[in-house]
């Protein structure tokens, strides 16, 4: 059973920064890739950020590059997203997501496994 926990939300005001943490159990994830989603308020979960865990490959969505930047802590299991110059359009629940599934990374249906989500909401 993967279980993924995220952390780090919180409120700040717009220009500010947040760090996210996802840490993974269950399971050796040399396999799987890593990604951030978002929904805000009245929207449909979105694609943020992607980290193929083996190698190290990353992906972002157009609104967040250059600003959010996805690691990782193999030791620890942990994926971060490091949240920059927030907006308040980044307003939104974000959630950790795991998949071994070569489909589509920018469908939410492609991850099997979730987190169950940490608010951040910026203020103006």
């Amino acid at each position: 059973q993967v279980q993924l926990v995220e952390s780090g939300g919180g409120l700040v005001q717009a220009g500010g920064s947040l760090r996210l943490s996802c840490t993974a159990s269950g399971r050796t994830f040399g396999n799987y890739a890593m990604a951030w989603f978002r929904q805000g308020p009245g929207k449909e979960r979105e694609f943020v950020a992607r980290f193929n865990w083996s190698g190290g490959i990353t992906f972002y969505a157009d609104s967040v590059k250059g600003r959010f930047t996805i690691s990782r802590d193999n030791a620890k299991n942990t994926v971060y997203l490091q949240m920059n110059s927030l907006k308040p359009e980044d307003t939104a629940l974000y959630y950790c997501a795991a998949t071994t599934s070569p489909g589509n990374w920018l469908r939410p249906d492609t991850y099997g496994h979730w987190g169950q989500g940490t608010q951040v909401t910026v203020s103006s």
